[in-house]
């Protein structure tokens, strides 16, 4: 059972990184066409792909971890390698949740009002993008550390 929680965690662990940084390449290549049809459907896509693999990905990897970590009799938080992944991984939790989401909704309102309207607000995605960058980074490099503290087990 160790096993296949550990094996649960990992896969899990693969595609949410994937995700995460498949989300920043499609991002960048939207922006890029600078076409509000194409920025409005990538925008649309990211949100629905974190619905179908980010968040659902966070489920599995705490049911994996905690999971094996419980059946390998290894304590939570007196494993310095556990702790530190469950800090790194709730501070990409938080600026996830508490930032990111909320400045993807803008984005793809934004989007959504540019194509209605024919007139896009340049400056006020642009603005939302650097932000989305900076949160999206922390959201990004926080599991990543993560991912090689459990790996290291330092």
């Amino acid at each position: 059972m160790y096993i296949a929680l550990k094996i649960l965690h990992v896969a899990a662990v693969v595609v949410f990184l994937g995700n995460l940084v498949t989300g920043i390449l499609w991002k960048l290549h939207g922006d890029q066409t600078k076409d509000p049809v194409i920025i409005r459907h990538t925008m649309a896509g990211l949100i629905r792909a974190d619905r179908w693999f980010t968040i659902p990905g966070v489920v599995v990897i705490l049911i994996g971890g905690f999971g094996a970590a419980l059946i390998g009799g290894l304590p939570l938080l007196r494993t310095r390698w556990i702790l530190w992944g469950i800090i790194l991984f709730t501070i990409s939790g938080t600026a996830y949740m508490r930032r990111v989401v909320p400045l993807q909704r803008q984005m793809l309102d934004i989007a959504r009002a540019g194509v209605e309207s024919g007139k896009f607000d340049w400056d006020a995605y642009r603005a939302l993008t650097r932000s989305w960058n900076l949160w999206g980074t922390i959201a990004l490099v926080a599991p990543a550390l993560a991912m090689i503290a459990m790996i290291a087990k330092p």
